[in-house]
């Protein structure tokens, strides 16, 4: 099996950097004003509080099975993104395509990843729920979180994002279903009244510098160490990809000779 040349792990490693650095950056840029005083930050004004209101005053007139539906998908587009993770990381196993299991997992802690950050930057920021400051805007869809619960940034975005957009530089060709399923998730957020624009979009970048930082950093160590661990497993289940005509693990460095729906180096 081929390792990285030295080059080669230098832009990886400098690649996972610029890409945590702009996300840093965004996140900051985008942290409303009060974080570090004396109480929660309000944001009442300002285009992403205009944003807020029009849209939750646009969805007042929504009908009660639309308002129920949107509540659902909010946490469906995360059902399903995660059911496609799952699919990919199984397809991989039965191809015995040893760089995409070893790439899924990373999607997969990458993502965990970027929901720990958000959470930590929650804790910091202390921004309150639109759907408990925003004077006239419209009624929440959803129920409002309870105090303490803060709002920036979007969990559900971070999640959404994180898988959709793994999976979207891992297989391109999916990037048609997870992409549009992670704006829905986050946009679904603002519409049942629980976030601010800001709020996902902060979601989104956190996440996506997170999650690709990480398929840099991580995926050629993660290749090596899952090969001989599926070596052991088909060995023990030599049916396991069979009916695929393989009888061998491909290397990592083939992979993008077999699959054409397979991302650039990941």
């Amino acid at each position: 099996m081929k390792t990285d040349a030295p080059n080669n792990s230098s832009r990886r490693l400098l690649g996972s950097t610029v890409s945590l650095g702009v996300g840093a950056g965004a996140i900051a840029w985008l942290s409303p004003e009060g974080t570090g005083g004396a109480g929660p930050a309000k944001v009442v004004d300002g285009v992403s509080a205009s944003a807020y209101r029009s849209v939750t005053e646009a969805m007042a007139d929504a009908p009660s099975w639309a308002s129920a539906a949107m509540k659902l998908a909010t946490e469906g587009t995360l059902v399903v993104l995660g059911l496609l993770l799952v699919l990919v990381w199984w397809m991989a196993l039965r191809r015995r395509d040893v760089h995409g299991v070893a790439a899924t997992v990373m999607i997969g802690i990458g993502t965990v990843a970027a929901y720990t950050v958000s959470e930590a930057v929650k804790v910091v920021v202390h921004e309150e729920r639109p759907c408990r400051v925003v004077q006239g805007a419209g009624a929440a869809i959803a129920e409002c979180p309870v105090l303490g619960d803060w709002s920036f940034p979007s969990n559900h975005a971070t999640l959404a994002a994180g898988i959709a957009v793994g999976l979207a530089v891992l297989r391109p060709r999916l990037a048609a279903v997870t992409l549009p399923l992670a704006v829905a998730a986050a946009l679904l957020r603002v519409l049942v009244g629980v976030h601010y624009p800001h709020d996902v979009l902060a979601g989104v970048i956190l996440a996506t510098s997170v999650v690709v930082a990480v398929l840099l950093a991580l995926t050629p160590t993660a290749t090596r160490l899952v090969t001989p661990l599926l070596g052991r497993l088909y060995r023990t289940d030599p049916g396991l990809g069979s009916h695929h005509g393989r009888h061998r693990m491909a290397a990592p460095d083939q992979e993008d000779k077999d699959r054409a729906d397979t991302g650039p180096g990941w």
